[in-house]
């Protein structure tokens, strides 16, 4: 069985391209952060892949919510603007910050690393 991804970003195209580097889990797509909060309490993805800065509610909120719905879930922020809204991301709860741009290695390498990390560990 595959692991479950969600996806979080506002730039459709740009979802298509992370989701095209991931052929090796299910990727579940959300363009914003209210939609993210409701993908993730039907589907309980293993992963959450959550940008910062989007409309109708940014990553920030997104993040909180989706932790207040449960405390261990992971979620990894990512994000062209790590240096503006990095801290925030991991204020909120976020395990990693992955700036944007990002290769298909690397971001296979630290979904696969992160998949294997019990939450409390962090």
């Amino acid at each position: 069985m595959k692991a479950k991804i969600l996806l979080v970003d506002d730039d459709e195209l740009l979802r298509g391209i992370l989701a095209s580097m991931l052929p090796d889990y299910e990727v579940i797509e959300a363009d914003n952060g209210r939609t993210a909060v409701e993908l993730y309490k039907k589907y309980k993805p293993d992963l959450v892949l959550m940008d910062v800065m989007m409309p109708v509610m940014d990553g920030v909120e997104a993040t909180k919510q989706i932790l207040k719905e449960n405390p261990k879930a992971k979620v990894l922020a990512i994000t062209a603007f790590a240096p503006i809204r990095g801290n925030e991301m991991l204020e909120a709860g976020a395990m990693d910050i992955i700036t944007k741009p990002i290769t298909r290695k690397r971001l296979n390498d630290i979904v696969r690393e992160y998949l294997t990390i019990k939450k409390d560990e962090n």
